[in-house]
C-alpha cells in the first residue's frame, strides 16, 4: 500500500517566499515537499513538530550552506498547509516568525470552518 501526504499552499504566504528563491533553493524545497509527501515517518532533520505548540510544524530545508524553515499544520489527515517561511540566520528561530505563524494557522482554520 502506497502512503501519501497532500501539500496545498494556504494564501501567498509560501508561494511568495518560494518564488522569491534561487532554483537552487526552490529545488531543494520541492525535493524536501516530495520527502514528506511519501514518507510515512520523516525524519526530524526534515520535518519537525514545534515544541509548545498546538500543531504548528516546520519543514526543515538546507540548501547551498543556508537553512530555510517554512512553518506548516495539519489538516484533514494527510493534508499539510505551508504557511510563512524565511532564512534561518541565527540558532534561535524568530519569535515573531512563529507568531505569524500560528497567525495563518488561527486564520485558516476560521477560514475553513466558514466555509
Amino acid at each position: 500500500m502506497s502512503f501519501e501526504r497532500e501539500v496545498v499552499a494556504y494564501k501567498r504566504y509560501f508561494l511568495d517566499f518560494y518564488q522569491s528563491q534561487t532554483e537552487i533553493v526552490q529545488a531543494k524545497i520541492e525535493w524536501t515537499l516530495k520527502l514528506i509527501k511519501v514518507t510515512q515517518h520523516v525524519p526530524e532533520k526534515y520535518f519537525k513538530h514545534m515544541e509548545g505548540t498546538k500543531g504548528l510544524y516546520e519543514i526543515r530545508v538546507e540548501a547551498g550552506g543556508n537553512i530555510y524553515r517554512i512553518f506548516s499544520f495539519f489538516d484533514k489527515g494527510n493534508l499539510i498547509i505551508p504557511g510563512n517561511a524565511f532564512q534561518k540566520k541565527t540558532t534561535r528561530t524568530p519569535k515573531e516568525e512563529i507568531v505569524k505563524a500560528l497567525k495563518i494557522m488561527e486564520d485558516y482554520k476560521h477560514e475553513s470552518k466558514s466555509k
